[in-house]
């Protein structure tokens, strides 16, 4: 009695042909996003491998001292040499790869989207509900069209990051140009500034410390794709974690999954750190 009509939708149908559409149209793009993500990844992993394990570590010191305390990066590279003592070196070397290709990625595409939506209010009318979608809709669904369109491996693992973790990027980007003060912009604008110079010099350091949250959590949402990448071929800890849960292996499983929390935790201080040091350096001015 109180069932629900019998009425079909197509809707499913509609985006799997408009998917089949994109694939044979656009195939010649999607071989050159193949081409760049995989280079890239893998000239990340190899300059990465080529470092001595203990020149890594300093290094990781340094940056943790430079953007934070002398203890924390102490901290830092005793939490990456914990990870070489479990045998997961080169897995984190792929993860780091994986990592900063897509965060590369999303910020060469994001940065500019979230400035046009915050010159332009019919294009961030647009672009909000795509965005509320991309932020919203289960991680594992991208997966699917991210197999269809470049198979298994870590180019898949990249898609279907950064459909998870653009978004951030771009509506930081927005807020924090929309937030510029008023007065500075008039005060810009009365010395003939154009506006891209008004851009460049004015509004977007204004605007950094802001844009530097938003690249702090899209950092932060390409590593906990980690896991689920690993579902469509992506290497690095996340795929041990996978081996972990297949072999219901608990101590496999926390080493790997600690490993990434050890990222995490370095990763979101560092760029809360770069924020802190470029509002300290405005602020001295």
């Amino acid at each position: 009695m109180g069932g629900f009509p019998d009425i079909e939708s197509n809707l499913g149908q509609y985006v799997s042909d408009l998917v089949d559409f994109l694939d044979v149209t656009l195939e010649g793009l999607f071989d050159l996003i193949f081409f760049i993500s995989s280079r890239t990844i893998n000239g990340i992993e190899a300059f990465l491998n080529v470092l001595p394990w203990w020149l890594f570590i300093i290094l990781i010191f340094l940056i943790g001292w430079y953007f934070k305390t002398v203890w924390s990066g102490v901290l830092y590279a005793f939490f990456i040499f914990l990870v070489g003592t479990f045998g997961l070196w080169e897995e984190m070397m792929m993860t780091i790869s994986i990592v900063v290709t897509a965060v590369l990625i999303s910020l060469i595409i994001g940065v500019p989207l979230g400035v046009w939506m915050a010159f332009s209010k019919r294009f961030s009318t647009v672009m909000r509900p795509i965005l509320d979608a991309m932020q919203t809709m289960p991680s594992f669904v991208y997966l699917i069209p991210a197999i269809f369109f470049f198979g298994l491996g870590n180019v898949s693992a990249i898609f279907a990051t950064l459909i998870y973790a653009l978004p951030p990027v771009i509506r930081l980007t927005e807020l924090a140009l929309r937030g510029v003060d008023p007065e500075v912009i008039e005060s810009a604008q009365s010395f003939g500034s154009s506006r891209w110079q008004m851009l460049i010099k004015v509004q977007l350091p204004q605007a950094l410390p802001t844009i530097m949250a938003g690249v702090n959590q899209t950092t932060m949402m390409a590593l906990a794709m980690v896991v689920i990448a690993s579902m469509v071929g992506a290497q690095g800890l996340g795929e041990q974690v996978l081996i972990s849960i297949n072999r219901i292996d608990i101590a496999l499983g926390f080493e790997a999954g600690i490993s990434i929390v050890f990222l995490a935790i370095i990763i979101d201080r560092v760029t809360g750190g770069v924020a802190d040091k470029f509002q300290k350096h405005r602020r001295a001015k």
